[in-house]
Parts: C-alpha cells; structure tokens; sequence
C-alpha cells in the first residue's frame, strides 16, 4: 500500500498550507515500511510514513468518529437524555429566568458534549444553557444517555470506518504502535463490537479515567497516560481526534503530531486548526 498523499486530498496544516504533491525519490526499506518522502510547503518539515513527521512511532485514537461510527449514536443518545429532561424542566414549571429549554441540536454535540467524558459532557451544556442543577440530576442524565446509547449498540452493533481500517492496517504493516484513547466507559464494548479489538496495544477510556482520577480531555492526561503505558515520550506519539476537545488535549500534552478528522462536511476544520491540529482531513484514508 502507497504511503504517498494523493494530490487532490483535502489536507492542510495548522497554517493553512497544503501538504506538497509525492516526492519524485522514493526509496524502499525492507523492514516493512514503505517510505514515500513528503515535504510542508514550508522548509524543515519532513513527513514519512502514513502522513506523519519522521519521529512517530506510537499512534494514539480516539475511537468514537474516529475510528468507529459511534459518534452518530452518542449523538442520538445525548439527543434523547436531554431533550427529555428540557421537556421536563419547561413542564415542570421549575425553569428560572435565562434559562434556554430549546431542543438539543448536533452543533450543541460537537460544541460541549463529544470527546468530554459524560458527566463533564452534562455539565458543560446545562451551564451553556445557564440552567443549575444538583449532582444527582446530573448523573440522572448521564445514565439516561448511557442507558440509550448500550441499549441501541447491543440492538444494532456498530461499523468502523472503512478508511480508518485501511489505515489501522498500514499502521500495523509500518511498524507502528497502536493505542487507543477515549472518554467513553464503553470503549471495550465498541471495539468488539466494530471487530478492532485486536488493533490496540492498550485502551484508556473513562473507567481509566476515573480509576486513576485523570482530568478529562480536553486537559491532555488520558493521552498522556496512553503514550506513557505505550513507552514513549509525547513527541513521539500522534494524536488522532475528532473532537475540538480532543484537539485541545493533544496540542495541550505537545504530542508530536495532531491529526483532526472532520467528519461534519469541514464545518470543524477552521476550529481544528485553530485548536491546534497539524492537519485536518475528512477520512483517515486521506493520509494513505
């Protein structure tokens, strides 16, 4: 399989500037990696394998929208939980003055629930929506969406990306060492769900982060923690998310490469950047 970008994919870096087209020289290591030099549009970047800088050995996921469909689900799941509860409120009377009940819409997903763990997914809307709960109505709703999202997964499994598969099997074929980085409590159950469960080296979700009392993204300790249980130091270890949240955590922890997956039609892409993404594709396959 060609390491090589493919001249019209829709990459850029951090600054905006396209990835150059395949270098006219390329050489051949018997060690199983097929190296295709790339170079930035600006000097002193030098890219090898599978679009990432030359230093890369470890490869840290996120699973929901990255490597898995998932993120269609949570969405659905979140809708529901809260939704139900914002139905609840206004019928209730309970509702004070500011408080903004409309319905829970995908951008209110991407802005202040995807990649957060879910307790600080629930916060983090209701206090974007100026409403004040307790504790105990927060972890109501949690559940609520934790309850929708195994229930619909056992009914319905879940597909990986065809492009992230492709990818995952590069990785491995190069030499590369795969982790896998994510919020959910659920990651086990989606990974054998999605068939990937061979892939990882070692998993840290949210049953990690609450074991070890780590912050949530997007402070950047569930990554570190990944590239710390793979052996390397961050510099040598790329970042792959689809969440502004995710993003953050990467650029925050100073990984040595931060891949944005804009799965939402390039509505997320200026925002990756601006977070601090090297570079921003749609499809993981894009870097092949």
């Amino acid at each position: 399989m060609s390491s090589s970008l493919s001249p019209s994919a829709s990459i850029t870096t951090a600054t905006g500037l396209p990835l150059a087209g395949p270098s006219p020289n390329t050489s051949t290591c018997e060690n199983r990696r097929s190296v295709t030099q790339q170079t930035l549009a600006r000097p002193g970047s030098v890219f090898l394998v599978l679009g990432l800088p030359s230093q890369i050995s470890v490869l840290l996921f996120d699973l929901d929208g990255v490597l898995t469909t998932t993120a269609t689900l949570h969405t659905a799941a979140w809708t529901d939980a809260f939704d139900a509860f914002l139905v609840a409120r206004a019928a209730g009377g309970i509702a004070t003055d500011g408080e903004d009940l409309s319905p829970f819409t995908e951008q209110d997903y991407l802005d202040y629930v995807d990649g957060r763990p879910r307790i600080d997914g629930v916060r983090s809307f209701l206090t974007a929506r100026g409403i004040v709960v307790d504790d105990d109505a927060v972890a109501q709703i949690a559940q609520s969406k934790n309850d929708a999202f195994t229930a619909t997964l056992r009914r319905d499994g879940v597909d990986p990306y065809p492009g992230s598969v492709r990818y995952l099997d590069a990785a491995r074929a190069a030499g590369l060492r795969i982790a896998v980085v994510t919020s959910s409590k659920n990651g086990a159950m989606v990974l054998q769900a999605a068939g990937l469960a061979d892939y990882p080296e070692h998993r840290v979700d949210g049953n990690t982060i609450v074991a070890e009392r780590l912050n949530g993204k997007p402070a950047p300790d569930s990554y570190l923690r990944g590239a710390e249980l793979m052996g390397v130091q961050p510099e040598h270890a790329a970042v792959f998310e689809d969440a502004i949240s995710g993003v953050r955590a990467g650029a925050a922890g100073r990984f040595g490469y931060v891949v944005g997956i804009d799965r939402v039609g390039g509505r997320q892409a200026e925002a990756m950047r601006a977070a601090g993404a090297d570079v921003v594709v749609s499809d993981l396959d894009e870097l092949l």
